[in-house]
């Protein structure tokens, strides 16, 4: 009881919270702005005879970034928990700004042909390599940087600055969607999100340059072992699969609600582009607002029991919300759809980082974190989109997307229904003591 109060205690690393928020949330807006600006480089990078073709193609492209995350998440979580987070998230930084950069520049299909796309694909599979060792690494930062009683609270800036980072690019695409004419948008107007996001190079960069690694990083990388694959295979399956089904509900909300709506809005709602950003803007400053309001809460009363309830309210009321915005289709309705979702799934966005960072012990934390999370997000996220769109033409129904959404949610209830409750013990001290 004695090393837990010494912990709660401990003052948390400023330096390495800042380098975790700031990175991650510059980093996701970089990956996250591609999904907001499908409709312009539908048309630009993958003209075709229809739309429903051309849609199909651009968000395959966004989903190929995705079967580099699963890659980029056993090589850089392995780096991290070897060399630290530090090295790490210096990297995956430096690494995310070649790829913003690629797509910065990237002259459209009218201009050289096939090769626009190739380099709009080759751009994506390098931000999806520096994604997938950003999750892991970052938020086993925020875990180890923070006291032991505030875990929920530190470990929901992940979530919150995600959310920060989807609000960012949220602005800046319907500043640019309303503020320029078709004309100016197609020609030039969409590489703006994307030059704007060339500012993770110098500030991202910086921050985590100066940071220093965690006392947790530094004590396990001197007594355990080294981290390799086959020991968080042989002796994490239980916590890998949890976390992997864990991660579903995050990244099918995530990809389907935020990065597809845009999308959805104008094709199937047929609602104005510019005016679709304004749900987004409110249902990510909800979530950046509510998820450490969420996390803190967890650090009282579990992370466990308010994650589940979370779940379970947001899955009974997709289905009637959605159907309600389809009957009649307005701006107002789809804002009050979003905002209804973001205040619900907050409960779970916040003590998401706390509850699956805290399922592995700290040497091989990052490479756990990295596995569990990519490989969720690369089958049911990467392709959401792709599949949603696909659904959406086959049966003919605009709900659609809520069936996968609903799907999703119902398998990650049954995995946080076998994660064990460890918000009271230290997952590393527990298991030292029962040796």
């Amino acid at each position: 009881m004695g090393t837990v109060n010494r912990k709660a205690v401990r003052p948390p690393n400023v330096r390495a919270v800042a380098a975790a928020v700031i990175g991650n949330a510059l980093e996701w807006y970089d990956f996250t702005v591609f999904g907001f600006m499908t409709v312009v480089i539908a048309q630009l990078f993958f003209p075709s005879h229809s739309d429903y073709s051309s849609i199909l193609l651009t968000t395959a492209t966004f989903g190929v970034a995705f079967v580099m995350r699963p890659v980029g998440g056993i090589v850089l979580g392995l780096y991290a928990d070897r060399a630290g987070r530090k090295a790490a998230l210096t990297l995956v930084i430096a690494l995310m700004t070649l790829g913003i950069l690629l797509l910065a520049i990237a002259p459209p299909y009218s201009a050289i042909g096939v090769g626009g796309p190739l380099i709009i694909v080759c751009a994506r599979l390098l931000q999806g390599f520096s994604a997938g060792g950003e999750f892991g690494s970052s938020t086993a930062l925020l875990i180890e940087a923070a006291p032991f009683s505030k875990r929920g609270f530190y470990g929901s800036f992940q979530m919150a600055s995600q959310a920060a980072a989807l609000l960012l690019g949220a602005v800046v695409g319907a500043a640019i969607s309303r503020g320029m004419s078709p004309e100016a948008l197609n020609s030039w107007g969409w590489r703006v999100p994307f030059v704007l996001g060339l500012v993770i190079g110098p500030v991202g960069f910086y921050i985590r340059r100066n940071m220093t690694d965690t006392e947790a990083f530094l004590h396990a990388k001197k007594t355990a072992r080294r981290a390799t694959l086959g020991e968080v295979f042989r002796g994490h399956t239980r916590e890998v699969l949890c976390g992997l089904g864990s991660v579903i509900a995050l990244t099918v909300t995530v990809y389907v609600f935020i990065g597809y709506l845009p999308t959805f809005a104008v094709k199937q709602l047929k609602l104005p582009f510019g005016q679709s950003f304004t749900a987004l803007i409110v249902g990510n400053l909800l979530l950046t607002v509510l998820s450490p309001i969420a996390g803190a809460w967890s650090d009282r009363i579990g992370r466990k029991g308010l994650s589940l309830w979370s779940l379970f309210v947001s899955l009974v009321i997709i289905y009637p919300l959605f159907a309600w915005l389809a009957a009649e289709p307005s701006v107002l309705r789809l804002v009050i759809v979003q905002a209804v979702l973001s205040i619900t799934l907050s409960g779970y966005y916040g003590p998401f980082g706390a509850l699956i960072a805290e399922l592995f012990p700290t040497h091989i934390r990052s490479t756990g974190l990295s596995l569990a999370y990519n490989v969720a997000v690369m089958i049911f996220g990467g392709f959401g989109q792709f599949i949603v769109t696909w659904l959406i033409n086959t049966t003919e129904s605009q709900l659609a997307p809520t069936f996968y959404v609903m799907a999703g949610i119902a398998l990650s209830l049954i995995a946080v229904a076998c994660i064990p409750a460890t918000r009271h013990v230290d997952v590393d001290e527990a298991r030292e003591l029962t040796r």
